[in-house]
């Protein structure tokens, strides 16, 4: 059995990551913010086995709480899934807000930190675990003009992976991240269509990426048949970035 703990669950992206890996037997520990229905529904319509968590990471209290919330259901997770991220906002560098900076760092990183202290210790005892990060196709190249506060947290998620990688490898323990370029979902509510049109237009396959894109790459990341791939930053990137 298998138990699946996503943080961020209820992006685009989680739903489809749900929809793609859920098998009978397995059980998802599902934390989001805000309204659950999406998740309630699919859960239901396919007879996942799920809790869900309301959770705040931009707030230490609220990941703690979450946490301990974790620890009461008494299931060790074999598998860590790390999507959230506040939405991407362009802004001159002149006008850099340190404060959303600082919530997006809680909500990215340290509450990715705080989640691995306390399952990661679990896995290594078990010998055996997949964790894995969503990072961006920016970290991999020179990234687009505007986009400090969101390269730095990622920076920052892909260091820790590397780290991470390097000292649960004797564990049995994988730890990835993915790098996918631009993918159309809510994500991008607050970035101007013009940017997302200019992106589709000057990418090699003239679009952006889909969600079923980046989904599948996802999976495999955390299957068995990847059990021998660990410290990887994998771009998903359609040709846009070639390594």
């Amino acid at each position: 059995m298998s138990i699946y703990l996503i943080t961020g669950a209820t992006s685009d992206v989680g739903i489809e990551l749900i929809k793609t890996i859920a098998k009978n037997g397995d059980k998802f520990l599902l934390q989001g913010f805000g309204n659950n229905t999406d998740i309630k529904h699919l859960c239901v319509e396919r007879n996942i086995d799920y809790i869900y968590f309301e959770a705040d990471l931009s707030s230490s209290e609220s990941t703690n709480n979450f946490i301990s919330k974790l620890n009461d259901s008494g299931l060790t997770p074999t598998h860590f899934v790390h999507l959230p991220a506040l939405r991407v906002i362009n802004t001159k560098f002149k006008n850099f807000d340190e404060e959303r900076f600082l919530a997006d760092i809680n909500v990215q990183v340290m509450s990715a930190i705080k989640i691995c202290k306390y399952i990661l210790p679990k896995m290594s005892k078990a010998k055996f675990g997949r964790v894995l990060f969503m990072a961006t196709s920016y970290v991999l190249s020179n990234p687009p003009k505007n986009t400090a506060a969101y390269i730095m947290a990622k920076n920052s998620i892909v260091g820790l992976m590397k780290s991470l990688a390097t000292d649960y490898a004797p564990s049995g323990i994988t730890v990835n991240c993915v790098s996918p370029s631009m993918i159309e979902t809510k994500f991008l509510s607050d970035t101007s269509h013009l940017i997302v049109e200019a992106a589709a237009n000057e990418h090699p396959m003239k679009r952006n990426a889909k969600v079923n894109d980046v989904v599948p790459a996802m999976a495999f990341l955390l299957s068995e048949e990847a059990r021998f791939i660990t410290g990887v930053n994998l771009p998903i990137t359609g040709g846009s970035i070639i390594e």
